[in-house]
């Protein structure tokens, strides 16, 4: 079989009508959304195989699915054509530098702090420039190109053969309360004084809930019981302000909320949570002019607003 013939008949309309079938798992339903007929749908698909050699679906009464060979055209595809909108962008952006989309991945933490006050600087700057922050499922966001960068723990995504990685700055985890809360009136706590109080967290499976357990059990104490758990982040907030229980947040996340918060950290350490904050981006991709000044502010913001030791690690 002579592939590199049979891939030169393959264009952007074949990839989009395979990819359309891949994702519906029918081609009646890509033959709707692409405005055509049935028939050319499955004429094209039939013609990509014979091109290539190789059955790219299977086919049943419940519909189609992508063989082995489809889902590596599904995941070639999706990279052909988020590269062709990363060039539209970068053409647009050349001819308007003052507007674009990035799409960013980041936990809540993180979000709320620095990608904040980057988000902030930049949109005073090019005030149409916009943003879309994804906060779940950073790797394979990233691997699916669904995202450009991610700012996280780097732990959390692991830098590797996918990706590229560059430290910001050291975070640790702190206990907080609400402002009201008794437990901030006291200038020395324990970490044993805290194992039975309320606690919220956001997962129990989650990337600051595992430093925390660590934490406890490195003090030679069983970690504490989530009196309530909860991915809402207003939900978390709202408990916390009613002084009655306890979670945890990231200190730079606590830095960049002001100068009157109404979380507060505790006097008591938890041991073993220094970890280092680094953008993540995809090797081999070419990084859009918004990507490129988004990370460029990133940089000075924790230049000038996050300790030298904590840069520095």
């Amino acid at each position: 079989m002579d592939w590199e013939k049979g891939a030169r008949r393959i264009g952007t309309r074949e990839l989009r009508i395979f990819l359309a079938v891949a994702h519906t798992g029918s081609m009646a339903k890509a033959a709707k959304i692409l405005a055509t007929s049935q028939p050319a749908i499955s004429k094209a698909i039939a013609d990509m195989e014979l091109n290539l050699g190789v059955r790219l679906l299977d086919r049943s009464p419940q519909g189609v699915e992508p063989t082995r060979y489809g889902r590596a055209l599904v995941k070639c595809g999706v990279a052909v054509f988020n590269e062709l909108k990363l060039g539209i962008d970068e053409i647009g952006f050349l001819a308007d530098p003052t507007a674009g989309e990035l799409r960013i991945g980041c936990p809540d933490p993180v979000a709320a702090g620095l990608v904040r006050t980057v988000i902030d600087r930049l949109v005073q700057k090019y005030p149409r420039m916009s943003f879309y922050i994804e906060t779940e499922s950073l790797a394979r966001r990233l691997r699916e190109r669904n995202i450009e960068l991610a700012i996280n723990r780097a732990p959390e995504v692991n830098a590797g053969e996918d990706f590229d990685a560059e430290t910001l700055y050291h975070d640790t985890i702190v206990v907080v309360a609400g402002a009201n809360s008794p437990w901030v009136r006291r200038r020395k706590i324990r970490l044993e004084d805290l194992v039975n109080e309320p606690w919220v967290f956001a997962k129990p499976d989650g990337p600051l809930w595992s430093y925390v357990a660590r934490a406890f059990q490195a003090s030679g104490l069983k970690p504490p019981r989530a009196t309530v758990t909860t991915g809402s982040y207003h939900a978390r907030f709202s408990l916390l302000a009613t002084g009655r229980f306890l979670s945890v947040r990231t200190k730079q996340a606590l830095k960049f909320q002001g100068s009157q918060p109404l979380i507060r950290a505790l006097p008591v350490e938890l041991p073993m949570t220094r970890s280092p904050v680094a953008i993540m981006t995809l090797k081999n991709r070419t990084l859009t002019p918004i990507a490129r000044l988004f990370i460029e502010q990133a940089r000075a913001i924790a230049k000038s607003t996050i300790d030298r030791r904590e840069r520095l690690g």
